[in-house]
């Protein structure tokens, strides 16, 4: 099926992913001005740690009821557990609380423009590449993300958050597509 234009959508599912996705980059755009005045009331309150914790605890019992829904193999089991480790890493690793929020907010991009393209070729339309593309466009909404920084007082433009933001687009991307893969090893 070959469409006529850019914003014409395939199918309803994505149409509503990209629906999420503008809302979840406009999310993390409106937030830009308070993230620091949250980010500073954690501290002063000692609850980052708390706060991210809980978090990932959240998205654990997530993985967990949608790996019972779909009764995982062996190869995903594992897969996941290696991708919970390197996420779990990473946390654990970043010098800056406040900056693990870079790895969830464009992780969750990425999967979402990722599903939208794929659900688009699925459809029958041409994309190229969906992952790499899916890849680029985030990569893009995170450099936005700090170049609206500098019109803002009270944050900081940092080039180093730019790639911050592109590698969490890639751990996502990385991470679902070797699920993908898992899945494929059961049905073979």
């Amino acid at each position: 099926m070959a469409g006529s234009g850019l914003l014409e959508f395939s199918s309803e599912r994505e149409r509503r992913l990209w629906l999420w996705t503008i809302a979840v980059v406009v999310a993390i755009y409106s937030t830009l001005g308070l993230a620091s005045t949250l980010a500073v009331e954690l501290r002063n309150r000692n609850l980052v740690d708390s706060a991210f914790g809980l978090a990932f605890i959240l998205i654990l019992i997530s993985i967990v009821v949608l790996a019972l829904r779909i009764r995982p193999g062996g190869a995903e089991i594992g897969v996941a557990i290696g991708v919970i480790a390197v996420y779990a890493m990473v946390f654990l690793r970043m010098a800056i609380p406040e900056e693990r929020t870079h790895v969830v907010e464009y992780g969750v991009v990425a999967i979402l423009v990722h599903e939208a393209l794929t659900e688009r070729a699925d459809q029958g339309w041409w994309v190229p590449i969906p992952a790499l593309l899916a890849l680029a466009i985030a990569v893009v909404i995170g450099a936005i993300d700090e170049f609206l920084q500098l019109l803002i007082p009270s944050r900081v433009y940092d080039p180093i958050d730019i790639f911050v933001n592109s590698v969490s687009a890639f751990m996502a991307l990385a991470s679902k597509l070797a699920l993908a893969w898992a899945r494929g090893l059961r049905r073979t």
